[in-house]
């Protein structure tokens, strides 16, 4: 109950928001262009980016008054949403590609994503603040011959009370704002798994840091690469209905689920 009572006790007024969107486009600079000749459709699929993902990070930004970090170039070139590493394992483009060159890249584009946002926590804890930080992403609706029929999903850390809680409380909100659509939580995957959020984790705690991965099923993307506006506008009343339980200590909206 640490974590929970440190947050309410702070209040709504006391949190720093973070959004960020690590997949939101599938630019490669000129310089790197020749890697990526012949992957047009490559960097066109859900390999490259995540479509949605951009215009609704921007959304939830504004909606929380926080602070944005968003990437527009494409996971194939590096993958920041990966831990030190990890960054160019899932792309076949860069595998083959010299180390230099790959480290050029990280101190280009992977490490000043990854120093802002915990800098941008760690300057929020040192003045007395928790971290709300809602990382936004886009999932294919098949993968693998799986058809995923879920339409929103929300990761957290299931050790994490108070991510837990929220996550409870948004998806209760986007039941009542969007009751067609189906919310679950920890998929299409898990929370836990690599990433900016568990990074972040590993270095703050609860009392500190609540990290939610937000994923919008594609099939929801038109053919202009962006979520319809009011379903976009449902999923962000829906946050701000959630936050407003949370940090209110609602015990019918954001109490210790199992």
């Amino acid at each position: 109950m640490r974590a929970r009572a440190a947050i309410h006790a702070r209040g709504a007024a006391k949190f720093a928001c973070l959004v960020t969107c690590e997949h939101g486009g599938n630019d490669i600079p000129p310089r790197y262009a020749p890697l990526f000749r012949g992957h047009r459709a490559l960097l066109a699929s859900h390999r490259g980016y995540d479509p949605g993902a951009l215009a609704t990070a921007r959304a939830l930004a504004h909606a929380l008054d926080a602070r944005l970090l968003t990437s527009t170039v494409s996971r194939l070139l590096v993958e920041l949403n990966r831990s030190p590493g990890r960054q160019f394992r899932y792309s076949p483009v860069m595998r083959g590609v010299p180390a230099s060159v790959r480290a050029e890249i990280c101190r280009e584009h992977y490490t000043p994503h990854w120093m802002a946002a915990e800098a941008f926590v760690r300057d929020a804890v040192a003045h007395g603040k928790s971290v709300l930080h809602v990382s936004s992403h886009s999932f294919t609706p098949t993968l693998d011959g799986d058809v995923r029929r879920t339409d929103v999903g929300l990761l957290y850390d299931p050790s994490r009370k108070e991510e837990r809680g929220l996550c409870r409380a948004w998806q209760r909100a986007l039941e009542r704002r969007l009751p067609q659509w189906t919310t679950r939580r920890n998929y299409p995957y898990r929370g836990k798994a690599d990433g900016l959020t568990r990074y972040l984790r590993l270095r703050f705690d609860a009392a500190s840091y609540c990290g939610i991965e937000l994923e919008i099923n594609q099939k929801h993307v038109r053919h202009d690469g962006a979520i319809p506006v009011d379903k976009r506008d449902a999923v962000v009343a829906a946050l701000r209905d959630g936050v407003a339980a949370w940090t209110a200590g609602d015990e019918a909206s954001a109490s210790d689920w199992p």
